[in-house]
C-alpha cells in the first residue's frame, strides 16, 4: 500500500486536557514539527484511523483540525518544505520522515 506526507494542525479552544490528548495521539502518526504541527507519513488505512481517533477526542464545535495531503512520501519532504530560522532535526539529517 503506498504512503503520502500529510501535514495535521490541531487548533483545540480552552481544553488542557483534550489538547494534551490530540498531542499524544499525533505523536502515535507523525513526528512533530511545531507543538500543534505534525508530519505524517501514512497509507489509507492509518489515515482513517488517524480521523477516527482525532474526531473521538475534539470538540466539533471548538476544536479544529487540517489535514494537508502533500503527495507520495518519498517527494513529498524534499519539495514542499523551507525553513527560516532553526530547522526540525529530522530536515537537518536529510532523511525523509517515514
Amino acid at each position: 500500500m503506498s504512503r503520502n506526507t500529510y501535514l495535521v494542525a490541531y487548533d483545540i479552544c480552552g481544553d488542557e486536557k483534550r489538547l494534551r490528548q490530540i498531542h499524544k495521539c499525533m505523536c502515535g502518526y507523525g513526528y512533530s514539527l511545531q507543538y500543534s504541527v505534525f508530519l505524517c507519513s501514512l497509507d489509507q488505512v492509518e489515515l482513517i484511523d488517524l480521523k477516527m481517533e482525532v474526531s473521538e477526542i475534539m470538540n466539533h464545535g471548538d476544536d479544529s483540525v487540517m489535514i494537508v495531503a502533500l503527495g507520495p512520501s518519498e517527494t513529498a519532504v524534499e519539495s514542499h518544505f523551507e525553513f527560516m530560522g532553526v530547522t526540525p532535526p529530522k530536515f537537518e539529517e536529510g532523511s525523509v520522515i517515514v
